[in-house]
């Protein structure tokens, strides 16, 4: 078995480097404290492909797959995490919905726009009283005609302020006594269509992040993703790859603390030597390579077995979950290394630590996927595990 990455995918990986630190290590401080990267990035990375990475050709994208994305995404976490989101959300969330559940004319309309960074893409499923509990969902949509008209409100929705397309998840009427949830893709454009103020965040604060309201939005049948009630099947296969995808910006975070971490060690002296000549320190520089390094293997797992067509499982949230925990760990023990200079804004430190948080809650929390994780296990081992009452 070959662990090494091919040539191809080093020559991605070498190529997503140098753009990320000519394009945005230069800005990502400034994008931090503005809580907005600059609106020309979206065209940049389009025509680097990476808007489009998982789209096929004839869609106008890159023809690529899940482990490309993932390369693409460890670099771009390397420098700012919340434009990592950003790209993250429009792929792997809006554009891939559109790719597991659109037929051919909803591709050929909606995706070439979004794979040449035209537009940027929005994925609404959270809502105020409702995030992993999809069952509490509140948004409705009605069949009016030819048309449906959805009421609702989505809360925490990346890429809402500037996204273009959005693809929005409401209930639609019980079928057979059952609550389904249908899937549209609603343009920006559509009356009723409202987004609040970009949120305050602690991290990720490059990436905009909105409530979306919508207020008798009509849209046609035609806009309809996928077949009827089949929308929470879809939206978990895409929760799948998300899961992977969060793992690679955790990647990409821990990795910067831990380059940032090794460059400062050797630069810093007390009594008379650098600091990385100390014990303590090369031990906590030790665990986080260690760490890193058992991450980037269970996201390459992950990764391979999604451009396989085999399914992960619940390994998708085993590796979010060791991933987006070792990055805080890694960002944390960073900021300790730099001990004073760690905990200033002029450094990057405690910027990484501030992003790597949400990705311990962002697309399933730790919480919820141990719970999914230890059904899987009990499964595995010949038990059924208890569901919470619904």
């Amino acid at each position: 078995m070959d662990f090494s990455l091919p040539d191809e995918l080093v020559a991605l990986r070498d190529a997503a480097a140098r753009f990320a630190a000519g394009e945005i290590e230069p800005h990502a401080r400034d994008w931090d404290r503005a809580a907005r990267f600059d609106d020309a990035m979206i065209g940049k990375l389009g025509a680097q492909g990476f808007m489009g990475i998982m789209i096929p050709e004839r869609f106008g994208g890159a023809g690529g797959d899940h482990m490309m994305f993932a390369i693409i995404l460890e670099e771009l976490a390397r420098h700012d995490g919340g434009l990592a989101l950003a790209v993250e959300g429009h792929n792997g969330l809006c554009c891939q919905h559109i790719m597991v559940a659109g037929n051919d004319e909803q591709k050929a309309k909606f995706l070439p726009p979004l794979a040449r960074g035209e537009q940027i893409g929005s994925w609404c499923l959270t809502e105020p009283g409702s995030g992993t509990d999809a069952a509490g969902m509140r948004t409705m949509a009605v069949r009016n005609g030819d048309d449906w008209v959805i009421n609702g409100s989505k809360q925490f929705i990346t890429n809402g302020d500037r996204a273009g397309t959005f693809v929005v998840m409401a209930l639609g009427a019980p079928a057979g006594g059952r609550r389904v949830i249908h899937a549209f893709v609603v343009e920006r454009d559509t009356p009723g269509l409202l987004t609040g103020q970009p949120e305050e965040k602690l991290g990720m604060r490059s990436s905009d992040t909105v409530t979306v309201t919508l207020d008798d939005v009509r849209v046609p049948e035609a806009n309809r993703l996928g077949a009827p009630g089949q929308a929470f099947d879809d939206v978990r296969i895409v929760l799948q790859g998300g899961r992977v995808m969060i793992s690679a910006i955790s990647l990409g975070l821990a990795r910067a603390a831990l380059e940032d971490s090794v460059k400062y060690a050797h630069e810093r002296t007390t009594f008379g030597k650098a600091i990385i000549n100390y014990q303590m320190i090369q031990s906590k520089i030790a665990d986080m390579a260690c760490q890193i390094e058992a991450s980037r293997l269970m996201l390459y797992r992950n990764a391979t077995a999604l451009d396989a067509g085999d399914s992960p499982g619940h390994l998708t949230a085993v590796t979010k979950v060791f991933s987006s925990e070792m990055a805080t760990r890694a960002c944390l023990e960073a900021i300790q290394i730099l001990g004073g200079y760690g905990y200033l804004r002029e450094y990057n430190v405690e910027r990484y630590l501030r992003d790597a948080k949400l990705c311990e809650i962002g697309e399933g929390t730790s919480e919820i996927l141990r719970v999914l994780i230890a059904r899987a296990v009990s499964k595995q081992l010949g038990f059924e595990a208890e569901r919470p009452a619904s």
